[in-house]
This record gives C-alpha cells, structure tokens and sequence, in this order.
C-alpha cells in the first residue's frame, strides 16, 4: 500500500496559489476603499481642528483627544491605506508624506496629549498647519467631518442617525 504523504499532510500552496488569494483578499478591501479614504481624509481633518472644534464633535466622537489619535492609527492601518493607495486615492508621493505625519503624530510626546495645550503649543500649531497642507495636496477643500459612516446614539443607547455600511 502506498500512501499520497501530500494530500496526508496537506501540500503547501503554490505561489500561483497564493497569487490568487492575495488577489481575492485584495478585491475584498477593494470593495471598502471609499471607507477607508472617509477615514483617512477624517483623521487629517481633525489634526486641523482647534480645541473649540474639536469639542464640537463630542456627540460623534465621545472623547475628541482620545479619538484623534485613535482615528489616525485606525485610517493608517497598513491594509486600509495600502489599499487607499493600491486604488489610486493617495499617489506615492502623497503616501510618504502622509506616512511622515503619521510618525510625526507618534513622536508627540504623551505630556502634549492635553486638552489645554491644543490651541497654544508650537507642536500643535504646526500639527494643523501640515495637516491642512496634506489636505490641501490631497484636493480636498472641506474641512468638514465627513459623518457618512457613523451612526449616532443618544444616551439610552438609542439610534438617532445611521450611519451607512461601509458596502
């Protein structure tokens, strides 16, 4: 009796296989790009937004300083921005100075995450000014929170406003 030891222990892929679930996976993130733009174009928008702004978003982001951050590490998420970039939404070169601001937001020392230092701290002065830069390079003249995606609540727990699904 002789045994097939590939199909018992399960063969690897071939490359030619795995070309085509790379491609599968691909189209799957394909379908969510306007999403992850939203996110990404959102995240920038609230690097331009001074502490009176920010506190405007309350009732959409709970807790604005904490969501600046989370937002951007979200909208930066490598498979969300390489398919953003993949779709042609951002160009290379856009891609390495959005990049460059995201580590810029990283460096940002924990002590200058403060509610009070957002309006008056060189860091954040100039955090705004590259943020409506990227903006600006990125052709989007609105400075306006996109809220397309998100879903309101009230205090119950109770739907105010759906928001649409990302497909």
């Amino acid at each position: 009796m002789k045994l097939n030891w590939k199909s018992f222990f399960k063969s690897k892929p071939s490359s030619l296989e795995k070309a085509s679930d790379v491609k599968l996976e691909e189209r799957d993130y394909d379908k969510h790009v306007d999403f992850y733009y939203t996110n990404l174009i959102n995240s920038l928008i609230l690097f331009t937004y001074d502490s009176v702004e920010l506190d405007k978003m309350a009732p959409i982001l709970i807790d604005p300083l904490t969501e600046l951050f989370e937002e951007l590490q979200y909208a930066f998420t490598p498979v969300c921005f390489d398919t953003v970039v993949r779709m042609g939404l951002v160009t290379d070169t856009l891609k390495e100075e959005l990049l460059a601001f995201k580590q810029e937001i990283d460096d940002i020392p924990v002590e200058l995450w403060e509610w009070e230092l957002i309006d008056q701290h060189e860091t954040w002065l100039t955090t705004r000014q590259k943020a409506n830069a990227l903006l600006d390079k990125l052709g989007v003249a609105s400075r306006s929170y996109n809220d397309d995606f998100v879903s309101i609540y009230d205090k119950e727990g109770n739907v105010i406003r759906k928001g649409k699904k990302s497909n």
